[in-house]
C-alpha cells in the first residue's frame, strides 16, 4: 500500500467521524490528510507531507470552517418555529377584567382570555384597548 493511500484513508475516516459530530474541526484535519496525499503523491519527503499536512489543516481551519459554521447557523435558524402566541405581540386586545396597578388582569383577544399585567405600573379599566408587549408563559404583558 502507498504512503498516499493511507493518507486518503486517514482523510476519509477522519470526514466519517466528523458526520458524527459537529464544529466542522475534525473535517480540517481531514483536508490536511488530503493535502499530504498530494505531496506523497509528488513523492516528497515524510517531513514535507507533514508540513502539508499541517498547511492544509490551517487553511481549512482559517477560510473553509467559518464559512462551514455561518452557513450551519444560517440554516438553524430557518428552523426556529414561531408559535401562535407570538404572533399576538403587536395586536390589541380588550381589557376583561380591570388589570390594576401591581397587578394582574385579563384580557380578551381573537376569542381568547389571557392573564395580562401592564408594562407600566398603570391600570387598565374593562373595556379598554390595549397592546399586547410581550408574552412569558401564560400571561401577556400589555401597554395602553
Amino acid at each position: 500500500m502507498e504512503i498516499w493511500q493511507i493518507w486518503v484513508i486517514a482523510a476519509l475516516v477522519l470526514f466519517i467521524v466528523e458526520i458524527m459530530t459537529s464544529g466542522f474541526a475534525i473535517a480540517c484535519l481531514s483536508v490536511g490528510c488530503l493535502f499530504a496525499a498530494v505531496g506523497s503523491a509528488f513523492e516528497l519527503s515524510l517531513a514535507w507531507q507533514i508540513g502539508l499536512f499541517a498547511l492544509g489543516s490551517f487553511l481549512a481551519f482559517i477560510f473553509i470552517r467559518p464559512l462551514v459554521l455561518k452557513l450551519m447557523n444560517k440554516n438553524a435558524n430557518k428552523n426556529n418555529v414561531t408559535t401562535n402566541t407570538d404572533n399576538l405581540i403587536g395586536r390589541k386586545a380588550v381589557v376583561t377584567e380591570k388589570i390594576e396597578n401591581d397587578g394582574y388582569g385579563r384580557v380578551k383577544i381573537d376569542g381568547d382570555d389571557w392573564k395580562a399585567r401592564m408594562e407600566d405600573d398603570g391600570e387598565a379599566e374593562v373595556g379598554e384597548k390595549v397592546t399586547i408587549v410581550s408574552q412569558e408563559s401564560v400571561i401577556l404583558t400589555v401597554k395602553k
